[in-house]
């Protein structure tokens, strides 16, 4: 993920059986926590007609305590790997956000919430992440190719293993799969507490 700025992300995401599992896996292949566990609120973002997702494209606005994020996702490559453009521009507020993507026409059209927490091992040059998400928890691998079959493994995962959706795919598949709408993915306003 870009932070402020431009470029390309090639990731995959691992299921895990919980946040204790995953942090237990990473510590073991010397993965060491970089940034705390944060809650995060996402909101994506289209015209009433769906244009950005006919055309692949993504353009979410994120907020992680009192900073927004705008997220401009180009269309995915997927294979083994997930690779797609990533813009992203910080924000004192979402609230910003919101009213100028609503002036120019862009609604919201889902949200989804989630707790990540950033890990890196000294010696590696991709970033993992745990993502405990109301559908499952999740640690993503972002890197390059190689970087991430090899953290894969040491991880103890195969190419098998390797989810190359969205999570805003996998909550919409999640609730499809229990017959509910699929315009919000988030906690019981009492796990945001924890």
């Amino acid at each position: 993920m870009s932070r402020g700025g431009s470029g390309t992300e090639t990731e995959i995401k691992l299921g895990l059986r919980d946040a204790a599992h995953g942090r237990r896996l990473l510590r073991a292949c010397g993965f060491r926590r970089i940034r705390r566990r944060v809650f995060e609120s996402n909101v994506l973002y289209d015209t009433p007609a769906g244009e950005l997702r006919n055309r692949g494209l993504a353009l979410r606005v994120r907020q992680v305590g009192a900073m927004a994020l705008l997220t401009y996702k180009g269309p995915a490559t997927t294979g083994k790997y997930k690779t797609r453009e990533e813009i992203e521009v910080r924000f004192s507020t979402a609230m910003e956000l919101q009213e100028i993507l609503g002036r120019i026409g862009y609604v919201p059209v889902f949200c989804y919430e989630k707790y990540r927490t950033e890990y890196q091992a000294p010696d590696r040059v991709g970033i993992a992440t745990l993502d405990e998400t109301p559908v499952g928890v999740f640690l993503e691998l972002e890197g390059p190719p190689g970087w991430i079959d090899q953290a894969a493994r040491d991880l103890g995962f195969s190419e098998s293993d390797y989810i190359t959706i969205s999570y805003a795919s996998l909550y919409a598949k999640d609730c499809s799969a229990r017959g509910a709408s699929p315009g919000r993915t988030v906690f019981p306003k009492t796990a945001q507490k924890r």
